[in-house]
């Protein structure tokens, strides 16, 4: 009984702040068609990756269409309307937007041979098509996404009257239409050429492994390593997050499935509401960042930046570290600070048994990380991991998946697919208006001109930039946005192109905690039944280390592994994470012992010259970090000898 009430929360959660999950639940006929149509874009997707995909357009026609028809049947115009019953509209819509991208299919040779000339035909079914993208993208990313592409629309039509340097000469219906539905630079540009290789079978990875329990396994491995210890069940929260990061995109969907445990327990065990949201909020978030998955955003930068995708994995290993270290320091020195213990171990699970029974399951992790470094293309790696994950689940009796739950998984990695298919064709719209005007370019010299030319407040203004773009908007689109407007104007610094794109990529997914939209913390609170603003507050401050470290690794590139030594690495990790002790313990004011408004400021700035790299820093960090330690120590034996 616990249990369905457990998933029936996780359910209510995710339809509430997940728009991706908030979906029609047809029975019948219909369920049977949607279950059809699901298993059929699974296997085009499977067969073109074992035989050869297709050429780039017509691959990504047959993606969109599939995936158009699909949130249109799913996604009801209305809220309000039924959620089991098909309304004709949406019927309309649904036909209407597998035949817009199917016109591309069928008329293949004829739109090559006429390249850049629109006929009449070309302009209905492309302005059918450019319309139904945005309103796809309304039903299943949201209104934030949706207003972010009409406003370049807009300007794409009003270049002549724009002042100064935003100005351009303008396009007609024709050439935006040429450029952005018959062309590989609008809606089906790289966004969605990556959607339609690599990220989908990813996504089919991720609901087999969900499938066959991974995450309960996740969950319970936390809770024996760490549930016994000082603030245990927030540090569960921490480590099942971050290892449900590897198979889940989505910051509010990590939230609802492992918040719905691990939140009670923080609870009962006596953290406050919501700094037991925000624990949860800020470790789900984070999950993004966690190599090797990363969410579809990874896979795009790769693209964008043209480096092979395990150097991005790579480059991201000592960030995520730093990230997860700073949140467990955080839980940890709050537990102290309230004096809250862990579970005791005889009420937790012992780590060799759950290995025992369900350590195969992870099986196909390891692997992947193998294959990828091993230089296999994301793509095989990911089809192997496929074959994988069901061949690991029938090692034992008791998390074999019969037939009929490996076809369901075809449907599952279909559905789960549609919110980053969307968002990748409506991102698509974005870089095909900056690549036709050069806004993006206009845009990077205007936040040049804002910072007067200097590289920190450019990149602080690029932050500002990408937590506001960030804001309600899933992963994958905000990094398309970030990366497109924000990003450039740190490479015009000289900044790393890589460095850059992480900087954006970073602070588009922190937005998820950050108020005023936090979702990832509304999500929580919804769970916790705290307050959702002091909730994100919380959460943010647990996040520090995701506000601070981007600009760490942009004025030192080596935490990101590029021109770096194993020797300069170790030192830099080591130093850094005390330095993440330092900037902890600034933030719940409490190291040793309770820390006073100066001992904080003290703290702080410790913790920042020990996580910038270099002896000239790491020396007066760490000397500034001891000072506040020992002088601690000393006062906390001082008051004990008086007690006694």
């Amino acid at each position: 009984m616990a249990l369905k009430e457990e998933n029936a929360l996780e359910e209510d959660i995710k339809k509430k702040y997940d728009k991706e999950s908030d979906t029609m639940m047809y029975t019948g006929f219909m369920a049977k068609v949607i279950s059809a149509l699901a298993i059929t874009f699974s296997v085009f997707q499977l067969y073109t990756a074992i035989f050869g995909v297709l050429d780039a357009q017509l691959q990504r026609a047959v993606h969109l269409g599939f995936a158009m028809a699909l949130s249109f049947l799913l996604y009801p115009t209305r809220k309000s309307w039924s959620r089991t019953k098909l309304h004709p509209l949406d019927l309309v819509l649904a036909v209407l937007s597998a035949a817009s991208p199917a016109y591309i299919c069928i008329c293949y040779q004829q739109l090559a041979m006429r390249s850049g000339i629109v006929t009449p035909v070309d302009l209905i079914m492309g302005v059918m098509g450019l319309l139904l993208v945005i309103e796809a993208t309304r039903r299943v990313v949201g209104i934030p996404m949706v207003v972010v592409v009409l406003v370049f629309l807009a300007y794409a039509f009003a270049g002549p009257y724009m002042p100064g340097v935003m100005a351009h000469r303008g396009l007609t219906v024709q050439q935006l239409i040429g450029h952005l539905y018959y062309t590989t630079e609008g809606i089906f540009g790289i966004p969605l050429g990556v959607s339609s290789t690599f990220i989908f079978l990813f996504i089919l990875f991720g609901a087999y492994l969900e499938s066959t329990g991974l995450g309960k396994f996740f969950i319970d491995l936390a809770n024996a390593v760490a549930g016994w210890a000082s603030g245990g069940p927030a540090k569960v929260a921490v480590l099942s997050s971050a290892f449900m990061g590897t198979v889940s995109g989505s910051s509010v969907a990590n939230v609802a499935g492992t918040g719905s445990f691990t939140i009670p327990m923080m609870k009962k065990l006596g953290y406050r509401k919501e700094f037991a949201g925000a624990v949860e909020a800020a470790s789900s978030t984070g999950g993004q960042l966690m190599p090797p998955v990363m969410g579809a955003a990874a896979f795009l930068m790769a693209e964008f930046v043209g480096a092979p995708y395990i150097e991005i994995v790579e480059a991201a290993v000592v960030p995520a570290m730093l990230y997860f270290a700073g949140l467990w320091l955080g839980v940890h020195l709050e537990a102290k600070r309230t004096n809250l213990k862990g579970v005791p171990r005889d009420q937790l699970p012992k780590a060799w048994l759950i290995f025992k029974e369900r350590g195969h399951l992870a099986l196909p992790l390891i692997v992947i990380v193998y294959l990828l470094v091993s230089g296999y293309t994301p793509m095989r790696a990911a089809l192997v991991a496929i074959v994988l994950s069901i061949l690991a689940s029938s090692l034992r009796k008791s998390t074999r998946m019969k037939p009929i739950e490996i076809v369901n998984g075809l449907e599952s990695g279909a559905r789960n697919v549609l919110g980053v298919v969307i968002a990748c064709a409506a991102a698509g719209i974005i870089i095909g208006v900056v690549t036709k005007t050069g806004v993006g370019l206009k845009l990077a010299s205007g936040l040049l001109a804002l910072s007067g030319g200097m590289l920190l407040p450019t990149m602080f203004f690029t932050m500002i930039t990408s937590l506001i773009l960030g804001m309600g908007v899933p992963t994958t689109a905000n990094y398309v946005i970030t990366s497109t407007i924000a990003a450039p104007a740190l490479i015009q610094m000289d900044v790393p192109v890589l460095a850059a794109h992480m900087f954006v990529f970073y602070f588009g997914i922190i937005a998820d905690v950050t108020p005023p939209v936090a979702l990832a913390a509304y999500a929580a609170s919804g769970i916790s039944g705290g307050k959702p603003l002091l909730t994100g507050v919380n959460a943010s401050k647990l996040a520090i280390a995701a506000f601070i470290i981007p600009y760490i690794f942009v004025l030192s590139p080596e935490l990101l592994m590029i021109n770096a030594t194993p020797t300069g690495i170790l030192w830099a990790v080591a130093t850094a994470i005390i330095g993440m002790v330092g900037l902890s313990s600034a933030m719940i004011g409490y190291l040793y012992y309770y820390s006073t408004w100066y001992e904080r400021i003290i703290l702080f700035a410790s913790g920042l010259l020990m996580i910038i790299p270099g002896i000239v820093t790491d020396v007066p960090g760490l000397m500034l970090f001891m000072l506040i330690l020992v002088g601690q120590k000393a006062r906390k034996s001082r008051l004990e000898r008086d007690a006694a």
